[in-house]
């Protein structure tokens, strides 16, 4: 579960959710009494006698704005008879906003009655969250994140290493790809066995000026790659590098199956290992691996 899944929209159908559980308590009708000695009590909307306030008006409100944030926490295309979660939580809304007006209305026709603060704010909070749930999918301002994806600031990474231990760990001081040591623990390029490095210059006894060693029988002349050691860096191949996501991505199985195995969040760096076309093979925090198809808009360390 990410809260960082959540939009602005999702932050106010929780603002109306807990308002109409603060109005269940508070006095759904008023009365006038006047001077009059025998006032009946205020009841609230949980009193059985106003059956059926509470589960129309006040727990619908509250179911529908449980099902709208679940729905951000469940897989795409999930569904329930038929329906997303969101979309029975739009329909509870309605209904309640729609049970909650008419309460308001249809009252009982005493004039020494009349709505309380509680029926009053559950028909305001219903109206807000049944608009609201309604207009998120499609106004842009209702749809942005809840909350902006932060800096990812720097963290061990695998191993418990410090950001300025490890490879290629973004952070203060720490190495960038393609610097310092090599990828995954390999060492760094050495002369060949048998070799000092470059062709070295023996001096001669009494001679002025030195040749030159031969390469011996069966070993390369220097400058020249062996079978079975990789190339120089710079030469096209793949460097991996930390990255983060702007928004949850989804991680898809190694082998190209559709078939999801996790989900990349923001505020958390990710290794990338290798590149396959657009795509990128991802490694997670944990050690599991996969295919990252939307690479658009990734932070790099």
């Amino acid at each position: 579960m990410n809260i960082r899944s959540l939009t602005r929209g999702d932050g106010v159908v929780i603002g109306a959710a807990v308002l109409l559980f603060i109005a269940s308590f508070l006095s759904f009708r008023s009365y006038d009494c006047g001077s009059a000695i025998n006032c009946p009590k205020e009841p609230i909307g949980w009193k059985p006698e106003l059956f059926p306030v509470l589960p129309s008006i006040f727990l619908a409100g509250i179911v529908a704005a449980a099902l709208v944030i679940a729905a951000r926490f469940q897989p795409e295309g999930r569904k329930l008879i038929g329906l997303g979660l969101d979309q029975w939580g739009m329909a509870l809304a309605v209904f309640a906003a729609w049970s909650s007006l008419w309460t308001i209305f249809g009252g009982p026709d005493v004039d020494q009655i009349s709505p309380g603060v509680g029926q009053i704010l559950g028909l305001i909070a219903n109206l807000v969250l049944a608009v609201v749930v309604a207009l998120t999918p499609r106004t842009p301002a209702l749809k942005a994140p809840l909350m902006g994806a932060p800096r990812p600031a720097p963290a061990q990474p695998y191993g418990g290493m410090a950001p300025d231990q490890g490879y290629g760990y973004p952070g203060p001081g720490g190495m960038q790809p393609g610097a310092g040591p090599s990828p995954y623990g390999a060492q760094t390029p050495q002369p060949y066995a048998g070799q000092a490095g470059p062709t070295q210059v023996q001096p001669q006894p009494g001679a002025g000026a030195a040749a030159p060693q031969p390469a011996a029988a069966g070993q390369p002349a220097a400058g020249q790659p062996v079978a079975g050691q990789p190339a120089a860096a710079g030469g096209g191949e793949f460097a991996p590098f930390w990255f983060a996501v702007p928004v949850n991505r989804p991680l898809f199985a190694e082998d190209g199956s559709p078939s999801q195995i996790a989900e990349l969040a923001p505020g958390t760096w990710y290794l990338a290992v290798d590149q396959r076309g657009p795509a990128l093979v991802a490694q997670t925090q944990d050690g599991r691996r996969g295919l990252l198809q939307d690479t658009t808009g990734i932070q790099r360390g």
